[in-house]
């Protein structure tokens, strides 16, 4: 059982270092959900973070569907840091009416090899959920983040356990969105995932809390 810590400044990334997380995800911005972070802080987090580090491609908050711009704004970003000694990227495209954009994601995926892609909660944005996990896996993601449709993990821990149990021997189902070490037994239970994803942030300070990280993978280590 593995955990993903969401990191989305430089403290939280040193505060991850020192726990028994197993992989960050990089980005910026917390207020927009995270965007990507400079080549700067992408290279000072590789310095500080020796396990497998993943970083975001997102041009900005809101929606998932990009316009050209934006569009070459994340290729531009994939080349930048790809060879930063980074581990992998996390993004997602959607279309306009929120199906799996598989054109563009699949030149970002192309882009990123031989680095992995995981596609983000975008997914939980999709109006045929299950078709979206099949687009992810044909496009070649390796690993999707995702509460299940809904808002919450805890709302949609059940299409998480359908999605483990019919896609999770193709793609890495990894349930996150408001995870804790509170509810970590109950989703764990619930999804039989392997791999869960958290922010770990406990209060306003906008950095991962420690303690709350080492619990949280005890609550999900513990057989």
């Amino acid at each position: 059982m593995k955990l993903e810590v969401a990191c989305f400044n430089l403290e939280s990334v040193a505060v991850t270092a020192q726990s028994k997380a197993d992989r960050v995800e990089f980005c910026d911005e917390l207020n927009e959900g995270g965007t990507t972070p400079s080549k700067e802080a992408t290279i000072k987090a590789r310095a500080v973070f020796s396990k497998e580090l993943l970083i975001m491609i997102r041009p900005r908050g809101g929606d998932f569907n990009y316009s050209e711009t934006e569009f070459e704004a994340m290729k531009h970003s994939i080349l930048e840091l790809k060879n930063t000694g980074i581990n992998g990227f996390v993004f997602g495209i959607l279309t306009q009416d929120k199906t799996i954009d598989v054109t563009r994601n699949s030149e970002l995926v192309a882009l990123a090899s031989p680095l992995p892609c995981s596609f983000h909660r975008a997914i939980d944005h999709t109006n045929d959920y299950f078709q979206a996990i099949k687009t992810c896996i044909e496009i070649g993601f390796k690993t999707i983040l995702t509460s299940g449709n809904a808002s919450k993990i805890d709302s949609g821990s059940a299409a998480v356990q359908e999605a483990v149990l019919r896609f999770g021997n193709q793609i890495q189902i990894m349930p996150g969105g408001g995870l804790r070490s509170s509810n970590a037994l109950k989703i764990k239970e619930i999804t039989k995932a392997t791999y869960f994803h958290t922010s770990g942030i406990t209060d306003a300070t906008e950095i991962a809390n420690l303690a709350e990280i080492n619990a949280l993978k005890a609550v999900i280590a513990d057989a």
